[in-house]
This record gives C-alpha cells, structure tokens and sequence, in this order.
C-alpha cells in the first residue's frame, strides 16, 4: 500500500493500515482509533510481539465488552447467551465470564515534525491492562475506572511503516460486587501534541463571581514549549450561537522544556447561568499564537472546553443553594452498565440513560461506586443533571479477594487525580465522593488515608464539596457515633440507609451537612420528608435509579419463606431500580412521581398471591405490582388496587360503576388501598382536593389478545459510523393499539442494510438469554433492539416478527 505524509497547518494526516485496506483519517490535536481492532480472548504468550500471527482473531470496533458475548458451548441450563450458572463472579457479576482478552490495532504515521509528540489514551479498560507499542512494554493500569496516556514518539515505527498496539487485559476472579463488564469498554484516542502545546489537563476554569448581572470566569492554564520562543494566549468564551462575549490576551515568554502557568479573567454581563432547568453553555476556547516572528498570526495550539457558569453554595442552615436558589437534590444513584450492551460506553448509551434520569424526575446522580465515562458528564452537561462524582468502592481492605483493594496504596493518588483533572471543568459535578461503605473509614488507618485524599482533592480543586458514603457499621459493633471522626473531616456527611438519625444527629453535631447518598425505593415518603423538612439535609439518593447487571435480585420480592438478600441463577439483574434494564418506568417509578409532585395520582394492581402463601419483599424491593389491569382467569376474584396521590379523596370506578370513595388517611401517607372483584374493563380512579375538586385522573384498561407488534425508535435518522446507535422499542399491541402486559412471546428480528444487531432483548430479571440474537422475547409486553450503524451512509431496516401477530418494520437513515 502506499503511503502519504501530508502537513497541514500543524495537523497530520494519519493513515491507517487497516487489516488489508488503508484508512485516512485527518488528526488535528485528538482523534478517535475506535475502529478496526482486533480481539482474542485467550492468554496467548508473545502477543505483544509486532509479528505475532492474527489469524483466527476478531475484528471489532471499540467500544468493546466482551463479557456480554455469548459463550461456546450454549446449552438451556448452565450456559445461556454470555452467562454461565457456575462462573466465579456468580449473583455478584451477573454470572458472565471473565479471564483475559488480548486487542491490537495496527497504524502507520507520517513523519512527525520535529518536537511534536504522539500519545495514546485510554479512557477505560476493565481491568488490570498492560499496553505495548512495537513490542515495547508501555506500563501497566490497575483500575478500571480510570483514564490512563502513554508516550508513543520514542518507540514508533518510521514513517510509513506499521506500528502495533497490544492491549493484554485481566479480568480475573472475583474483583467487583456488580456487573463490570471486560475490555476496551471507552474510547481510545491518538493524540498528536505541538511541540508548544496547551497542556489539557492544566487548564481549570472557575467562577470567583456568578450572578444575575455579572460572572467574572477565571482561566487557569499552562503552556509547555520545546524551545526558548515568545508567544500569544489568546482566550475567548463564546455564547451558544457562537458569538463572542468576552475574551483576554496575554504575551508570554517560553523557555525550553519550562511549564508556564498563567491565570486570566473574562467579564461577563447579564450571563446565563447554568441549571437543570436551564443548563446554558458557554465556550471557552484558548487559543496559542506565533506572532512574533512572521507577520500573520500563526496558530500553534487551540482548546476549547464547554462552559457552565454557575455557583455553588452549601450550608447547614440554607441546605444547597444553585445560583443562590435552594435546590433539592432528587437523586439515584447508577452503576456504569448501559443494559443488553454490557460495560460498552456508547456516547448514545450514555446520553440515554441521562435521558431517562430527567424524564423519570431525578435532576441528580451519584456515579456509583466508580468515575463515569466522559461523554456521559457530557451529557450531564448538556442536558441538566447534577453529579456526585464517586472514586472508590474500596480502599486497602477487601470486599472481594481480586478487586482494586490489591493496588490501592501504590495507584489511588494517581487515578484520583486522573479523575479530577479530566472533570473538573464539568458544570454538572457539584461533589467528590471519595469512598463507599468502605470497611476501615473509622480505624487510624482509615481516617488517616481519608485526611491524605481530602488534601489530594484540594489540590486540584477548592471549589466542590467533598462526601463519602458511611453506612450502618456492619463490619464493627454498631455504634452510629464511631462515624463522627469520619464525618468531621468531610464537608457533606453521606449517609448510606440511615435517615432516621438525620435529626438526631443534628442535635448532637449541630452544623453538619448531610445527604442521603443511599436509600431504600420503600422508605421514599419517610426520606423525601426529611429533605423537605431539615434544611441541613440536602438531597436523597435512591438505591437504585436503574436497573443494572448484577447484585442478581437484591430487588426482589417472592413468595417463598425469605427475600433478603441477592438470588442465584438464573437471577443475573439486580431488580431494585425505579427504572427497568430496557428503559421502561417500574412501579415504584410511579409512587415516585407522587411523592415528587411530578403527577396527581397513579394506581398499581398487585399480582395475585398464590393461595396459602404470602409475599415477602426484599429491603431493596418493591410488592409485585403493575400499573394493569389485564388478569385473565381472574373474573370475580380481589384484586388489590394501591391508589397514590396527594388528594384528600379518591373515587374508584369499574366499568362506570363506583367500587369505593375512601378519603386518604394520615396513617397511610399518599396511599389508598381497594379489594376489587376483577371484571375486565376500565378502573379509573378520579382524585379530589379537600374541597371536592377534581384534580386527576388515572385509567387502567383490560388489554385484548396480542394481534400486532409496534416498533418505534429513539430517533430514525443517526450519524454514520461504527460509534452511532438507535434505540428501537418493541410493543406487542392489541387491537385497539394497547400494549398487552402479560405478552411473553417469541420475536423474531432482521436487521438489513447499513447497520447491524448492537443488543437485543429485554427486562426480565431471572431470564437469561443472549443479547446480542436476533431472537428474543418480549416481557410484559415489551422488548428492546439496539441498532449500530457502519461507516456508510444510507439506511437501516428492521422487521420484527412472531406467530399470528402483524409484523412491524421501521427503516432508520444513516448520513
């Protein structure tokens, strides 16, 4: 193949070599090296070695999980899609496999001008990675949460000639307590540095002001050159349309291999602030110039970071103030999984789960218990979502035998700073939260690794607040007391299942600040209350906002002799979220919206409870209830209806005959409870104020047989590319186009045109099945296809199809 060297304005053009085609793609500062790896899972000694042979290895594009993959070997009871009954993760992982997964990727540069620097980043590996370049061993990264760069410029190839990346990866043993995910997971990125270059990571940018009439944004940041030289900064914030609002400019002096740093302030007039309700961004663009020796400017480096001017305020007295306005933190928190694709960080994965989040009334999230990608603070930024941004789930002692507890002490100051370098200029983190429900948080060891991270954090920024999650003291004699070392040293106390000490903590330690960084889908009137009521109580965060892959069924509720506790196969989802692994409300989602002022009444119907037994709900769990009324066989028989509204009345009607009218009483806060003899039909349940006005409605009607399915997608027209995605929603409908909620059926799916199968499948907790076949079930009526286009425009087609029901097609434009 035949190679171009091309210099452009201080950008490159790269040319890949791709596996027998060669792929130019234009690099300016950072370009994405997603596309066109190769995978094989196996230990494979020597694969590091540019020459190692590569048949029989995978092409993919990354993001890349490979613990979602089906399994060889398929077989109806020990090994189903990518689960396996007697993996070592067990209930903990989702029953996935893990072991080790080698990647390489092969390139070919021009030359690169002299002083000029090429660089890899990796925004996330899970876990345990080692990366080579030609051959030559680059370093080692523990974590899995982390971003990590390594220097390419010393080991490259010459130009034109392959360079080899190869990325061991080790996910061994039992290293988490929820589903991780193995691989390439985030981004990779080339980056080719100037020889005078911005340094990304110096750059901070703070608001010393932030008001209605006047915000004074600071810049900090930081100039590396290779050579004694003179030189412009220039740095403008533009507004959402572009124009520029304010901008500052300063001559510096470089010396040869010196770090100048330098600090500038912009005025702004009348700024759009940025909140959940409104969340504004600005630009900030800095840019370094030449225009010493030549007579026209020449640009040698540009940044440009999306900007939120804001402030932030929290105290004991006035709770968490947003612009000097109190806000209430309506919190979930999220494991980092996106669902049917595994750990795989899709930029439309991550947006969509931000979606949901605002849709389902939350306006804020804790990140547990790891750092989240970058594109997901992206679209906390863009979309208004506020952030407790979470480091560690552990510290020196272990809560699995193979989890980061083994490289803690030599690697938690270099990825906490990792951490805060690359957020802290994300409006949407109001927080840092150092630690969850870590074991030793309270012993000398523990406080004193706690004072070293808080002056760490305080490094790299002075301008958020710093938590840590405490729970009850499992692994010491209870005492609530003992967390008080813990607390004084923070400057929000999180409490973790404990909101019946908010109050009486604040006697005994008055001026402490607290949040409910944990708690439980049951106790939301009783928490919300506290939050409503205690001014030093700032916000709560549920256990959990979403569903997610492992903790398999700590969310359940069962009509068995226990509910405590995790289930084993084929349990592989956690259960416990207001939200379902496929994107759909659960019933606690609805109690929600009462208690959040979001809706003025809902109704729930329990299932019916097999004779002679009674359920038993788990701490996590919710009673089986659904917003249906589609009960075949169940003519005659009670049913137990929940009404929840903050109404004083309630009218329940079947089929325009009046069941009940029952006033809501104190000693059952928002709710109502009926014994309906099930006919089908309409149950509506008419809601009034003390004063006998109506103030909504809520109807449930009896579903007819399934006779069709419906498709209908996020979007119908994506970008081009191996990274763009489509979320397809499937619905088995009736006649009069109502989903039927007991519709477990067969679907078949096919996919042509200019995409394929991304994940398939649906939200059953103890279902296991492949998610990545083009045949899956619906459950209760629903089912999900995630469609992931290639790199040529055009379209894609999706048919969904099951016996005796009218099949559905929907095309999505790629351009």
């Amino acid at each position: 193949m035949r190679l171009k060297k091309i210099l452009l304005s201080g950008s490159l053009l790269l040319s890949l070599a791709s596996y027998g085609q060669t792929k130019k793609l234009p690099l300016l500062r950072e370009q994405l090296l997603d596309d066109h790896w190769l995978f094989k899972k196996d230990s494979l000694p020597g694969a590091e070695k540019t020459d190692f042979p590569e048949t029989g290895w995978k092409t993919l594009h990354l993001p890349h999980d490979w613990a979602i993959e089906d399994l060889p070997g398929q077989n109806d009871s020990t090994i189903i899609g990518p689960f396996y009954k007697y993996s070592p993760a067990q209930e903990h992982g989702a029953y996935v496999v893990g072991g080790t997964g080698w990647y390489r990727k092969s390139f070919a540069l021009p030359a690169i001008p002299a002083g000029q620097t090429v660089a890899i980043r990796f925004e996330g590996v899970y876990m345990d990675s080692d990366v080579w370049i030609n051959g030559h061993y680059l370093g080692n990264h523990p974590y899995g949460y982390t971003p990590f760069t390594y220097d390419l410029t010393p080991y490259l190839a010459a130009p034109g000639k392959k360079n080899v990346v190869a990325v061991r990866v080790k996910n061994e043993g039992i290293n988490s307590r929820w589903y991780t995910g193995a691989g390439i997971y985030r981004h990779v990125h080339l980056e080719v540095l100037p020889a005078d270059q911005l340094v990304k990571e110096a750059t901070f940018i703070t608001f010393p002001e932030a008001g209605k009439t006047k915000a004074i944004v600071q810049v900090s940041a930081a100039i590396i050159s290779q050579q004694d030289a003179g030189r412009i900064v220039e740095i403008s914030l533009r507004d959402s349309s572009g124009q520029v609002v304010a901008t500052a400019a300063q001559s510096i002096q470089l010396k040869a291999k010196d770090t100048i740093s330098f600090i500038k302030q912009l005025t702004v007039l009348n700024p759009a602030l940025w909140s959940p309700g409104r969340p504004y961004l600005y630009t900030t663009e800095i840019k370094l110039s030449d225009t010493v020796k030549i007579a026209k400017e020449k640009v040698l480096d540009a940044l440009s970071f999306p900007t939120g001017i804001r402030r932030i305020s929290i105290t004991a007295t006035k709770g968490f103030l947003l612009n000097g306005e109190k806000v209430l933190l309506k919190g979930g928190c999220l494991h980092h999984d996106n669902g049917l694709l595994g750990a795989a960080a899709f930029d439309r994965a991550e947006e969509r789960k931000v979606e949901l989040m605002k849709a389902n009334g939350f306006n804020a999230i804790r990140t547990s218990h790891n750092p989240p990608s970058e594109k997901f603070l992206e679209a906390c930024d863009r979309l208004g979502m506020l952030v407790i941004d979470e480091l560690f789930d552990m510290w020196t002692e272990q809560k699995h035998p193979q989890d980061y507890h083994r490289f803690f002490a030599q690697w938690w100051q270099q990825d906490l700073r990792s951490v805060l370098l690359r957020d802290r200029n994300h409006p949407s983190v109001i927080m840092w939260s150092i630690g969850n429900e870590i074991p030793e948080r309270a012993d000398k060891e523990g406080l004193a690794i706690t004072k070293a991270m808080i002056h760490a954090v305080r490094q790299y920024d002075t301008t958020r607040a710093i938590t840590e999650a405490v729970p009850e003291f499992w692994e010491r004699p209870y005492q609530w007391q003992a967390a008080d070392p813990v607390f004084a040293l923070l400057d929000v106390a999180g409490y973790n299942y404990q909101w019946k000490n908010y109050a009486l903590d604040e006697r005994r330690v008055p001026g402490r600040v607290m949040v409910g960084t944990e708690t439980l889908p049951a106790d939301l009137y009783d928490t919300w209350n506290q939050v409503q009521g205690l001014p030093f109580v700032i916000g709560d965060f549920v256990w959990t906002a979403m569903d997610y892959l492992g903790e398999a069924g700590i969310g359940h509720s069962t009509y068995t002799r226990t509910a405590q506790g995790r289930r084993t196969f084929p349990w592989i989802n956690a259960f416990c979220g207001d939200i379902d692994l496929i994107g759909n409300k659960k019933p606690q989602s609805f109690y929600r919206d009462i208690v959040w002022r979001n809706s003025p009444v809902e109704m729930l119907v329990h299932a019916p409870v097999p004779e002679g037994k009674k359920e038993k709900v788990s701490r996590w769990g919710w009673p089986d209830e659904s917003d249906s009324w589609t009960w075949r066989g169940m003519n005659g028989k009670n049913m137990q209806v929940r009404v929840f509204t903050r109404a004083r009345k309630i009218d329940l009607i079947l089929n325009d005959f009046r069941v009940a009218t029952k006033e809501v009483s104190d000693s059952t806060p928002l709710t109502v409870t009926f014994d309906v003899p099930y006919a089908p039909g309409q149950l509506t349940a008419f809601a009034y104020d003390s004063k006998g006005n109506e103030i909504g409605i809520k109807a449930i009607a009896t579903a007819n047989p399934p006779t069709a399915i419906r498709l209908t997608a996020d979007h119908t027209t994506i970008a081009a590319g191996n990274g763009s995605l489509a979320y397809v929603k499937v619905e088995v409908t009736d006649d009069q186009g109502r989903v039927v909620p007991d519709a477990n059926l067969p679907l078949q799916i096919s996919i042509s045109g200019n995409g394929s199968l991304a994940g398939a499948g649906n939200a059953c907790p103890d279902c296991p099945a492949s998610f990545q076949q083009p045949k899956i079930n619906s459950y209760k009526g629903y089912a999900l296809v995630i469609l992931r286009a290639n790199e040529q425009p055009g379209n894609i087609s999706v048919e969904v199809k099951s016996k005796g029901l009218k099949t559905a097609k929907i095309d999505i434009k790629t351009k």
